[in-house]
């Protein structure tokens, strides 16, 4: 986190903790949407800040469904488990990789627009409804708020992950495309190849990196990620939350890139 987004992360943690839930969610349109997330042991005293910040947007979606590994059933904080209700719920899995946010609502909700988030994120106000109107316009592409373009050099190797040029502008190649996961990323029915449910087989090849894993499988039906054309402000950091992170193990390590190139030789992808 950067110095200058601490002050402002406290404000809306603040903000977000003592308002009611009954406050946040009164008189707001519902989309046809179900937002998922997945959390860890560490962040389960701040998850309920992200949950705030769906609940706070300018449309509310159909549900909210967090992820937990089941060890964690009986240590749910009373911050947490107060928002639980018809909205917002607590699903328990046997498996603790971040793919489950996408994998599980898929296979119970096969039909309906599924939005990923992270944990540790206070989205703005207009996360959700400008995802969806971008979704209204493409209604079958997988959308991101942030993404990077999957970069090789003039012998086709792959890059290094931090050479993947960021999706500011549009990627040269548009099936390079990859939405980043923290920023919010839609994904409406049957854009995924079936495999995507495979866990044995994304957890032998992307163990850290579902947004590679997902993006494979968009590729493999022949789905087109592309970045909202709707503006809106990076989400901002919950401070104390990145004690734990995949970002920097994956970012630091290079481990995207040797992710991504496993993905490429298993499932020999071209572009």
């Amino acid at each position: 986190m950067k110095v200058k987004e601490i002050p402002v992360s406290l404000f809306n943690q603040a903000r977000l903790t003592w308002q009611s839930q009954k406050k946040l969610e009164s008189g707001k349109e519902v989309i046809p949407v179900i937002v998922s997330l997945a959390s860890i042991p560490s962040r389960l005293g701040i998850v309920h800040i992200t949950i705030r910040s769906v609940l706070d947007q300018t449309v509310l979606p159909e549900k909210i469904i967090l992820w937990l590994h089941q060890d964690l059933e009986k240590r749910i904080p009373k911050k947490l488990s107060e928002l639980t209700g018809d909205r917002f719920s607590i699903k328990f899995t046997s498996y603790s990789s971040s793919h489950r946010k996408l994998v599980e609502p898929l296979q119970i909700f096969p039909n309906m627009v599924i939005i990923t988030c992270d944990d540790d994120m206070i989205y703005r106000k207009n996360w959700l409804s400008n995802l969806y109107r971008a979704h209204l316009d493409t209604p079958n592409c997988i959308i991101g708020n942030q993404t990077r373009c999957i970069s090789y050099d003039a012998k086709n190797k792959l890059l290094p992950y931090k050479n993947w040029s960021s999706g500011t502008n549009s990627c040269p190649n548009p099936h390079t495309v990859l939405p980043i996961g923290a920023g919010g990323t839609l994904y409406p029915p049957n854009v995924l190849d079936n495999r995507v449910l495979d866990q044995e087989l994304f957890l032998k090849l992307t163990p850290k990196a579902d947004d590679l894993w997902f993006k494979a499988m968009g590729l493999l039906k022949g789905t087109l990620s592309i970045k909202s054309k709707y503006h809106t402000k990076e989400p901002i950091p919950i401070w104390g939350s990145q004690k734990v992170s995949l970002k920097k193990s994956n970012i630091e390590g290079d481990k995207n890139r040797t992710q991504w190139q496993a993905l490429t030789d298993y499932f020999k992808l071209k572009f």
